[in-house]
């Protein structure tokens, strides 16, 4: 065995939340399950005391705990763990390379629908070379409820430029879970300009709705060839793509989207669409890296 899920826990309930779905997708994956802790430990002239020599073997057990729960809940399961003296994303990153998928915890919706992802997620979606999953908390180590099931994965398409990568993840893990696969386009009729100020979009909606439809339903047939079992929906939504697939991702299992590889003066950044439907989605977000 090559390939790994890995995930990452601090021992907060956010964290075992992210374990449990990890240690559920390795099941479906028949990979093994990594779990790491990072933390930068306090450096020597901090370290004096007895806090650094406490720290270290209170990281072991509880990793070891966490790891008996998971091995309880999944008999026959491989589990590994790892305590690694490093920033975290850093850890993360570089752990990543090469496995299967990198599974984490993120705050769970409150009392408002934003900023909900926290500076370790963000950063390591931002960079990761693997399909991350992140996955909602509701202050437990149970999942975030968004809804019945209803056993459908979400899939957010730009149905002009559709990444295979994205769609391959999707079809993929809709037929791991019997699932059915809702592919989302989202699309905008774009104002003018001009010297006189705002002026309505000059274009008939019916045809250019037509045309989305046309588009998004050419972008997914290699993939649904190549996974014809799959329960397949194909959608298209005015309003815009982030708008499009938050909204559809009330009740879903799965929201896949994309991240293309943008290189930013101050590093790689998320796109728009990823990053909102990361901070707004209801359900567990996979972010698949693509050129």
């Amino acid at each position: 065995m090559t390939r790994w899920v890995l995930t990452g826990t601090d021992g907060s309930p956010r964290s075992e939340s992210a374990v449990r779905w990890a240690a559920e997708e390795a099941v479906r994956r028949g990979t093994g399950l990594r779990i790491l802790h990072a933390r930068p430990w306090p450096d020597t002239a901090y370290a004096h005391g007895s806090l650094a020599s406490d720290l270290r073997p209170a990281a072991l057990r509880a990793l070891a705990e966490t790891a008996e729960r998971v091995r309880r809940a999944h008999p026959g399961l491989l589990v590994e763990t790892a305590v690694v003296d490093e920033d975290p994303a850093d850890a993360l990153l570089s752990a990543a390379k090469g496995q299967e998928l990198l599974v984490l915890g993120s705050r769970g919706l409150g009392g408002f629908a934003g900023l909900l992802v926290g500076s370790v997620g963000l950063a390591v979606a931002a960079r990761v070379d693997v399909p991350l999953v992140l996955v909602r908390s509701n202050g437990t180590a149970e999942p975030e409820d968004a809804g019945p099931a209803r056993r459908e994965i979400v899939v957010g398409v730009d149905g002009h430029h559709a990444s295979e990568a994205v769609l391959d993840f999707a079809f993929a893990e809709a037929a791991r879970r019997g699932a059915r696969l809702r592919a989302v386009h989202g699309w905008d009729l774009v104002p003018a300009w001009t010297a006189a100020g705002w002026v309505p979009p000059q274009v008939n909606a019916t045809t250019r709705e037509a045309t989305e439809q046309a588009a998004l339903a050419k972008a997914l047939a290699g993939a649904h060839a190549a996974h014809p079992d799959v329960d397949l929906v194909a959608e298209t939504r005015l309003g815009g793509a982030a708008h499009a697939v938050v909204a559809a991702s009330a009740g879903a299992d799965l929201v896949v989207v994309g991240r293309r590889d943008r290189h930013h003066p101050v590093g790689i950044r998320l796109g728009s669409v990823a990053h909102a439907v990361l901070h707004h989605s209801a359900a567990p977000v996979a972010v698949v890296p693509h050129g």
